[in-house]
């Protein structure tokens, strides 16, 4: 059995990948292409997300999770395969034909309607939720390193003014679709070519269009937003937006890689009835997941107002209050992703799961139509924060007798605290006289040993409060 530790060292190395590229295209990016290109490009996107999305239904979680049950026998897993793929192959005949008549009918800006395409066929060959639950990630970062470099190169290579946009949007969306095709091969010797029944597929559709619910909800704040600001705003919001929420995903990053990694080895330990194994990992989790979110987030916080004018540029100040606002969602994201890759789905509490998000959902869009008009990208913000706090408390509610979340949630005021505080000191430290660069490196040197030395002091503390409450002996 390949080792949790492995797979998130391969899934790290791939996330911390995905961060730094964005850290050397995005200063291009937005003195190239400015804020307008940039909302365009994202505008486009958030509209063939919601095709993708037909395409996929919940098969991230799903597949993975079907996947993750039978990947012990050969041929219940190429059963399960072939009979999950042909309903997605289905729903993606379907989706890339209402794309193609919506662009059709729609008459403004079909250019780059029309470079988003390569991204919906890319949805109809993403076989990931297979690897996933085979817990071979080794292959999709390598796959995805290499593909990532060569996108990033084209970038510098071909994108030179504002009028590149189209030629930015062909360099994303193509690069989307190489990385599904390069998968295929790799599935020789894994699965069989077996004859799958009507029965065999229409099994499926049932429990995926279940966690395709919450798939909708969840997009609702996470690509509504951009699609809510160009209605209700402008593309210019857009753009300060898209690229602030690039930077919250420094953080989760890496608190996804954990939940993908550990996603498909809780449904296995569950479904073979081992939970003490399962909890053990799942308080581990937390912990990880909760010291990633606040020191990163918090820090990234602290940073802002020297990192914006000298990573985005003069014209995306704004972007330092969305800093402000998004970064501490990053909290409750992390709590929640592991609640609900590491309990809910394994566990199959699909209903806990789809109530949770269409809460945050429904709160999400009530406050972005309340704001936005006003408040713009600042409103948009504000909505995703309430949102992704909802989405936390009400999964904890669900899970609150089945799992020790009191001591959970215990166990997070220190990591809270110890971010907060070295928000406070980080934030009023700037070396003026110094270059952007370096003053950004020594607050985040700062940071860092401010954070640990807390972090640490606090949990001597608690070590010493538990050994005075139970007279030195360990519970």
């Amino acid at each position: 059995m390949t080792s949790i530790k492995k797979n998130f060292a391969y899934n790290t190395f791939y996330q911390i990948l995905a961060i730094l590229i964005p850290l050397i295209t995005t200063p291009y990016l937005t003195r190239t292409l400015g804020a307008t290109g940039i909302g365009e490009y994202s505008y486009a996107y958030s509209i063939a997300y919601y095709f993708v999305m037909i395409i996929q239904l919940g098969l991230n979680n799903y597949g993975n999770r079907e996947i993750a049950k039978n990947r012990d026998n050969i041929e219940k897993r190429s059963i399960t395969f072939w009979s999950i793929y042909l309903m997605q192959f289905i729903c993606s005949l379907f989706a890339i034909s209402i794309y193609c008549l919506y662009i059709i009918l729609y008459t403004k800006n079909k250019i780059m309607l029309i470079t988003m395409i390569p991204y919906i066929i890319s949805g109809a060959l993403d076989i990931n939720w297979f690897f996933f639950g085979m817990e071979e990630f080794k292959i999709t970062v390598i796959r995805n390193t290499i593909i990532k470099i060569i996108t990033t190169i084209s970038i510098f290579f071909f994108v030179k003014n504002s009028s590149d946009i189209i030629t930015y949007a062909y360099i994303m969306t193509l690069g989307m679709l190489f990385t599904q095709i390069v998968m295929w091969p790799f599935l020789k010797g894994r699965i069989n070519c077996v004859r799958v029944s009507r029965q065999d597929v229409i099994k499926h559709i049932k429990p995926n269009l279940i966690l395709f619910i919450p798939v909708v909800a969840i997009s609702l704040y996470k690509m509504m937003d951009k699609i809510m600001l160009g209605v209700l705003a402008n593309k210019a919001e857009v753009g300060y937006y898209d690229s602030s929420e690039k930077i919250i995903q420094i953080p989760m990053a890496l608190i996804t890689s954990l939940g993908t990694v550990m996603l498909p080895r809780m449904s296995n330990l569950f479904a073979n009835s081992n939970a003490d194994i399962a909890e053990k990992m799942f308080s581990k989790s937390i912990n990880l997941a909760l010291f990633l979110s606040t020191s990163i987030g918090f820090g990234i916080m602290a940073i802002g107002k020297t990192f914006v004018p000298w990573f985005y540029g003069d014209g995306f100040m704004k972007c330092i209050t969305l800093f402000n606002i998004l970064l501490p969602s990053c909290i409750f994201l992390s709590f929640a992703n592991v609640i609900r890759t590491q309990y809910l789905i394994p566990n199959e509490k699909d209903r806990e799961f789809i109530i949770s998000v269409i809460m945050g959902a429904g709160i999400n869009l009530i406050i972005n139509a309340l704001l936005i008009p006003k408040f713009g990208s600042i409103g948009a913000a504000i909505g995703t924060l309430i949102a992704e706090a909802t989405v936390c408390i009400v999964q904890v509610v669900f899970v609150y007798r089945e799992l020790p979340m009191k001591k959970y949630i215990f166990y997070s005021f220190k990591y809270v605290l110890s971010g907060f505080i070295m928000f406070i000191i980080v934030y009023n430290i700037e070396f003026i006289s110094l270059p952007p660069l370096i003053n950004i490196l020594l607050q985040v040197f700062t940071g860092v040993i401010t954070y640990l030395v807390i972090l640490s002091l606090l949990f001597q503390f608690e070590n010493l409060s538990r050994r005075c409450l139970f007279n030195g002996e360990e519970r």
